[in-house]
């Protein structure tokens, strides 16, 4: 069954609430620490996060043409310039400040926009070891947005295999079973690799 749309702007709004109090609780070197977005830190994932936000459909559309037309070009570029010129608390009061903004991806709708948050609050959480559980009705969403097209733009490699979550029933896919609690196959669905020992 579909979850109305007023449920999934509410988990999206909850979900950047949790993330800001989350963020305030850093200490400078977990700000700086890996996550698990290639080639970001902390950092760099909490100012693609407020990305959104901070941006007009214009500018967008103008730091898009600046790199080519390249998405990933454009969202790498900005998010090393805005960590840089960003203080922490700056970055996470944008994401509590906006935790009702409309913003979506442009595919996707209102689950993409909530799967781009808890993907992105897992790359830093799960990287950070913190022990965060995203609460179950907001995986369920974003375990709906699990398809060919995600798998495709995120590079997830996962021919021959069939996630399984150990937590709720759900998966996907179909070959050798990897069976892992559901945030954990979200993770390797947005092709992220889970930290060893993970």
């Amino acid at each position: 069954m579909e979850t109305a749309a007023a449920d999934v702007r509410a988990a999206i709004a909850a979900e950047r609430r949790e993330l800001a109090d989350v963020l305030d609780g850093l200490t400078e070197r977990q700000w700086d620490a890996s996550s698990l977005c290639g080639g970001w830190r902390v950092r760099e994932v909490a100012a693609h996060m407020s990305m959104g936000f901070r941006y007009s459909l214009g500018q967008t559309a103008w730091e898009l043409a600046r790199a080519g037309g390249h998405l990933h070009r454009m969202t790498d570029r900005l998010a090393h310039r805005d960590a840089a010129a960003l203080a922490p608390r700056e970055l996470a009061a944008a994401l509590r400040e906006n935790a009702h903004h409309p913003w979506k991806p442009p595919v996707g709708g209102l689950p993409a926009a909530l799967g781009h948050d808890v993907i992105h609050g897992l790359d830093i959480t799960v990287a950070l070891g913190l022990g965060r559980r995203v609460p179950e009705e907001r995986l369920r969403i974003v375990l709906g947005t699990v398809g060919p097209r995600t798998l495709r733009f995120f590079g997830a490699r996962l021919d021959g295999v069939e996630l399984r979550a150990t937590d709720l029933e759900w998966s996907y896919g179909a070959g050798t079973a990897v069976a892992r609690p559901a945030q954990e196959l979200l993770l390797l669905a947005y092709g992220r690799r889970l930290p060893s020992g993970g």
